[in-house]
């Protein structure tokens, strides 16, 4: 029996062993896996490709949908671009309806303030939170088709009041402040309350006008005009000044050509690819 007990306990004893080597090893090779995908250039080319896509969130999982763009993520991929000695210029693609205004004016600052010249693409849009980024930019070009612009925020939401009260279902209100369930779908909005939001959201608009009039050298009247909210063709945003150019990837090689002083056929990018791990 004491043979038996011991026979046992050496099989779970090297069972264990076997384990913990294989940690060690799959946490090696990750390690390694991250540090060989942190160079962007490859030795030949040397403009780096990144795409701005889908919802401008602070973080991952505050929202459910394929495609986030966050400030980490691009101060992470900017960092390293300016690490790299080969790495020239920046080509930000940029296809997003916009998102939460601080994370995209964190995401358009770092754009202005790199070291590296960036033009901006805007594929099929561009817009809110979107374009505020891609302003940001050195040279903006964007498709005759693109939807470009829609300065402007919005706070919109449903109430379901009515629909509780029929329901048979009551709003209890427990508060230690009298606006701190302001928005509250479950009752209706104070007039009080909509003032002091529509401030708020005055306040964000007009800050929003004015990155758009610096990043873009633009008289601030001139914005403000077209800060209605609408969004605009390229071709109209061009006609209005919210790009520099109508085009697509060929154009962008020759925008970036004139920035570098180079020749077009000079022009070699690094297309983006996304890290190896999933954190």
């Amino acid at each position: 029996m004491h043979r038996t007990l011991a026979r046992e306990l050496g099989v779970i004893v090297f069972k264990a062993i076997v384990v913990v080597l294989s940690l060690v090893f799959f946490f090696s090779l990750l390690g390694f896996l991250y540090e060989f995908e942190e160079t962007v250039g490859d030795g030949v080319c040397n403009v780096a490709v990144y795409p701005i896509e889908g919802i401008i969130l602070p973080y991952l999982g505050i929202y459910d949908a394929p495609l986030i763009t966050t400030p980490d993520a691009v101060e992470e991929f900017f960092s390293q671009i300016e690490s790299e000695e080969t790495i020239k210029a920046i080509l930000l693609e940029i296809n997003s309806p916009g998102g939460t205004p601080v994370a995209s004016e964190r995401i358009a600052e770092r754009v202005r303030n790199t070291n590296v010249p960036v033009v901006g693409l805007i594929g099929d849009q561009g817009t809110s939170g979107g374009y505020m980024i891609a302003a940001a930019t050195d040279y903006l070009l964007a498709s005759a088709m693109s939807n470009v612009g829609s300065i402007g925020v919005n706070m919109s939401y449903l109430e379901e009041s009515e629909k509780l009260d029929e329901e048979g279902i009551e709003y209890v209100r427990l508060t230690t402040g009298k606006f701190k369930d302001i928005g509250s779908p479950y009752r209706p909005i104070t007039d009080e309350e909509r003032e002091l939001l529509q401030a708020d959201l005055d306040a964000v608009h007009n800050y929003f006008i004015d990155l758009v009039s610096s990043y873009r050298n633009l008289d601030r009247d001139k914005v403000a005009a077209l800060a209605d909210g609408a969004s605009m063709t390229g071709s109209r945003a061009l006609e209005s000044e919210l790009i520099d150019a109508v085009g697509g990837r060929m154009e962008a090689k020759e925008s970036l050509a004139v920035l570098l002083d180079t020749s077009p056929d000079e022009v070699i990018f690094c297309e983006y690819e996304p890290p190896l791990l999933p954190w």
